[in-house]
């Protein structure tokens, strides 16, 4: 968290004493779209924000604006792009900018279509053949967002077409033709985008121009840590609290806020740290002649832009300096795929045609050439067997290669457009040689059909396709990776033969959210099942897939539905899920059933993929992650001093008050005798809790109409942010000291404030709000249309009675950090005999079957006010402790950042648009060779060796193999 007091260093952030208000609305669903503001951007009716002009509709890009931040948005949504070349790599990119919001895509391809690019271009059709590339695909690609602006063109690429864009990306394209028009692009100040993918190979380059700032190089949010001590000198050292541990870096910069005695520290612009240790720094100022250190201080990060200095495509053909690794076990390979890439392009334009699949004398050929040009290049060893892989290879563009290498490139012209993210610098090579089949294919077994398969043809051969044709598949869940995956399988011919299948299962409905990653989803589709409309999407791709869909969580409730004789019956199981434990789940099942899965996930600009293959590699649940640190219980009730520890209690609150609460009360009203049994004979003080939280659930604060909503809303903000507050400031005064003397609130506890209730406040409206609005979805209340006023509700709020607050002598707060549970007030027998005595007169008032409706959190739906009450809670919590504050988006990705995947990796040429589906899609190509020569690697994590468990391929329960071997076949 930034320093509340010094925001001057953090422009994207807001400071905690910035209001926010809420604009009124006329959308008849005002109530559901209500949205918080600040003084720099806007909400309107539709949810959509005006950022310095530029509209950004929050439900539809509410994770993107989470990980990118607003004003990169904003450039983002400024940016015109040019994409030459629609085959399956320029469609790709093309799908991906769009859904990422740039401002319009222009598509240049007057490429007749062929019935073979149907195998990886998704938006052509058998009825396209022998149109334009580009105009048959441009409406399908405008339907993505109707907010970009979508056109295809025939101009001739002249200096003048070319200087009406800022990002120029350039597929299978000459050379020759690439160099000319990056020094176009050069000249004109734009970013230049060359990509190609031929066979399993692949090859990036970027030309950003001479001077590229980068504003965020990783994207992370700054680091922060608590200073225990200053020690003075030409040199400062500073140390941290014992439990809290530094993540700076030397070199790192960083300013500090919060000093108490030495105020100099508080003034001091960023700083440069010499060394970091766990839990000390030493920084770049000379403190000799500072005041004298008290107590106290926050350090924290300032991020540096990064100035990127890039050579023109002409240039770095000969000179291209480091290349971008993507396997650390191929180190010496991006030199000669940089060579080979070249010598194939110098056959292709010599000879007019490409290499033929499987042609010895067309892979001499290449090779010569090769030869030829590393005479001049030094320190380049040739492979010859790689290069013939090349040129066998090249006429063919499969489809996981363009779905891969479409989301690295668009990835690229994102970061090209927002400046944030490290780009590629310059060049950046792959192979997937290991998906070929280990022994070379005859003419006859590559030789084309005339159908959509013929480039994969062209790589695996007629047998591979057959057996790929006849799979069946079993596809859990139905997201941003299952639509990927479900693309990637009509494409590549999964399930299309007469024997194959591909059965599909999710059971959540698409909401708007949803739209800008899950690519199969329209508007006219919101509140249908996923899986159902994302399998009619994918046979609309190929109508021979076979398909079925069903809307079943996969879980041992529904082991009727997926039951032996279902599992027996597939050749493949593929992860798409959201949650560590559903993994677990159908990892167990594949274990018990002897199957092979295929597991991935992403977190934004993180990535994890998992191939587990019966007998050779271990299984998802042999290995199991440490712990996640978390707070000591006291400190998120007590004393908080960031913003997650204030997130996660406004979450515990949420589930408490909201979900917990009213299904605990509907469990009394099913079974009065039962509940109250169960709390008295129990020797847990939380059961009694639960019963007082049933009695104020039915009585204390049973609502019967919206108004006593408002007033519930009210009374919780009076309890929670103030009177709360008063009492702990009135047993621990500020200076209150521990049983050795030492200031009770020293760090990392940090003196609150109690909050006064404010109806010109934003904040305290947008909390009121949300509150009352869910409150009455407990209860079953019609919420008014006003409702969606938020100055509306909260002048109603003003209006409740307040009683004085009066501090008590017989409270305990809770100051042990090694308490697991919160204190819980004691009731005698009598108090507990009270309650439900008056529990039962009041059920007999109570409708025959009357029920609560509890509120199960749902973070992707951005109109149903579960954000806005916990970014509202945690803000005025925040706000008590004079910690900085976060915005509905920013608590948002904080929560998408708790774990749901195994320890993922950064792959900043990921995000949204990698798709993991893509490599692990080639893995089903592997999977469908007799002898695969699978990826053995139990975790492939973007491509990072260095991560914990990367090549790591050992025996796990219930498995069994050669181990050696299997990391011999490691890629």
């Amino acid at each position: 968290s930034f320093p509340p007091d010094r925001p001057e260093y953090f422009p994207s952030a807001m400071s905690q004493t910035e209001k926010r208000g809420a604009r009124p609305s006329s959308s008849p669903q005002s109530t559901k779209r209500a949205k918080m503001t600040t003084d720099i951007d806007m909400t309107n009716a539709n949810g959509a924000q005006a950022v310095n002009g530029v509209h950004i509709d929050e439900d539809l890009h509410s994770r993107q604006l989470a990980v990118y931040g607003k004003e990169s948005m904003r450039r983002m949504a400024s940016s015109d792009v040019l994409i030459i070349g629609l085959g399956g790599l320029g469609v790709e990119v093309a799908k991906n900018v769009i859904l990422a919001g740039l401002k319009s895509v222009t598509l240049h391809d007057a490429t007749p279509v062929e019935i073979r690019h149907l195998g990886s271009q998704f938006y052509l059709s058998e009825g396209d053949v022998g149109k334009p590339r580009a105009e048959a695909c441009r409406d399908s690609l405008q339907e993505l967002n109707a907010a970009v602006s979508v056109s295809h063109s025939s101009e001739e690429l002249s200096e003048a077409f070319l200087g009406r864009f800022d990002v120029v990306v350039a597929t299978q394209m000459s050379l020759t033709e690439a160099v000319r028009i990056d020094d176009i692009c050069r000249n004109h100040g734009k970013a230049f985008i060359k990509a190609d993918i031929r066979g399993v190979f692949a090859s990036v380059f970027c030309d950003f121009g001479d001077e590229f700032e980068v504003t965020d190089v990783d994207g992370e949010q700054p680091h922060s840590g608590i200073v225990a001590g200053i020690t003075p000198g030409t040199t400062t050292l500073i140390t941290s609290v014992e439990d809290d541990r530094l993540e700076f870096e030397s070199g790192d910069m960083v300013i500090f806020s919060e000093v108490d005695g030495m105020s100099e520290m508080n003034t001091i612009g960023p700083v440069k740290v010499l060394s970091a240790k766990p839990h000390s720094l030493e920084i770049e100022v000379d403190s000799t002649g500072f005041g004298a250190y008290v107590k106290g201080g926050i350090v924290t990060q300032v991020k540096q832009p990064k100035t990127l200095r890039f050579k023109s495509l002409s240039e770095s053909m000969d000179s291209p300096g480091e290349f971008l690794m993507s396997d650390f076990s191929k180190f010496d390979r991006p030199p000669v795929l940089h060579v080979g890439f070249r010598a194939v392009d110098e056959f292709v334009a010599s000879q007019g045609r490409a290499p033929r699949p499987g042609d010895a004398a067309d892979a001499s050929a290449v090779i010569e050439i090769a030869n030829k040009m590393i005479k001049s290049t030094e320190g380049v060893k040739l492979d010859e067997k790689v290069l013939g892989h090349l040129a066998s290879t090249w006429c063919a563009e499969l489809n996981p290669m363009a779905a891969a290498f479409g989301g690295v490139v668009g990835q690229e012209v994102v970061k090209s457009a927002s400046g944030k993210f490290h780009p590629i610098f310059q060049w950046f090579y792959f192979d997937s040689i290991e998906s070929l089949p280990e022994e070379p294919l005859g003419a006859e077994e590559l030789a084309p059909e005339g159908s959509r398969y013929d480039d994969q043809i062209a790589v695996f051969g007629r047998t591979m396709q057959r057996k790929l044709e006849s799979s069946n598949v079993f596809l859990v869940g139905a997201g941003a990776l299952g639509c990927e995956f479900l693309k990637n399988m009509a494409l590549m011919g999964v399930s299309c033969g007469a024997s194959g299948r591909v059965t599909v299962t999710d059971d959540d409905t698409i909401e708007k959210s949803n739209l800008s990653r899950q690519f199969l989803f329209r508007d006219w589709d919101i509140g249908n099942a996923k899986s159902s409309v994302a399998g009619a999407a994918a046979k609309k791709i190929n109508p021979g897939l076979n398909l079925e869909a069903l809307q079943n969580r996969v879980s041992p409730d529904t082991e009727e539905v997926f039951n032996g004789e279902f599992w027996a019956s597939k050749d493949l199981i593929v992860n798409a899920l959201d949650n560590v434990n559903a993994r677990l789940y159908v990892d167990s099942r594949c274990v018990y059933f002897g199957k092979p899965l295929l597991e991935s996930g992403t977190l934004g600009t993180k990535c994890n993929t998992q191939n587990i293959i019966p007998g050779l590699t271990e299984n998802y649940g042999a290995t199991r992650d440490p712990p996640e640190k978390s707070a000591p219980m006291c400190t998120l009730h007590s004393f908080p001093h960031n913003i997650q520890h204030c997130l996660t209690f406004a979450r515990s609150e949420f589930e408490g008050l909201l979900e917990k609460t009213p299904a605990d009360a509907n469990a009394y009203l099913e079974n009065p005798e039962k509940f109250v049994h169960d709390v008295t004979h129990s020797s847990d003080a939380a059961a009694k809790e639960n019963l007082k939280g049933v009695f104020d659930a039915l009585i204390t604060d049973r609502c019967s109409t919206f108004d006593e909503c408002i007033r519930w809303a009210r009374l919780k903000f009076q309890s929670q942010f103030h009177d709360r507050i008063r009492q702990l400031t009135y047993t621990f005064p500020e200076d209150a000291k521990t049983s050795t003397g030492a200031l009770f609130w020293s760090a990392p506890k940090r003196f609150p404030t109690a909050l006064d209730f404010d109806v010109a406040d934003g904040s305290h409206a947008s909390f009121v709000q949300a509150a009352a609005i869910l409150k009455a979805q407990v209860h079953g209340i019609d919420v008014p249309s006003w409702a969606g006023d938020a100055q509306a509700m909260v002048e109603k709020a003003a209006a409740v009675e307040i009683g004085a607050f009066v501090p008590s002598d017989n409270v305990k707060i809770e100051t042990d950090p090694k308490k697991t549970a919160a204190v819980a007030a004691d009731e005698d027998a009598s108090g507990l005999d009270a309650m439900v005595t008056e529990l039962e007169a009041v059920v007999k008032t109570l409708p025959q079957g009357y029920r609560l409706n509890p509120i199960v959190f749902e973070k992707d739906d951005d109109t149903n006010f579960h954000m806005q009450f916990i970014a509202g809670f945690a803000n005025m919590r925040a706000r008590n402790y004079a910690i900085s504050e976060v915005d509905k988006l920013q608590a948002k990705v904080r929560f998408l950042n708790r774990r749901t995947h195994r320890p993922l990796i950064d792959s900043r040429a990921s995000d949204r648009p990698l798709r993991l589906p893509a490599p692990a899609s080639l893995e089903l190509a592997k999977h469908a060779h007799e002898s695969f020569r699978t990826n053995a690697t139990a975790d492939r994590r973007a491509h990072h060796p260095g991560d914990r468990d990367h090549h790591r391929a050992c025996n796990g329960p219930g498995m069994s193999g050669d181990v050696q071997s299997v990391q011999q076949r490691t890629s």
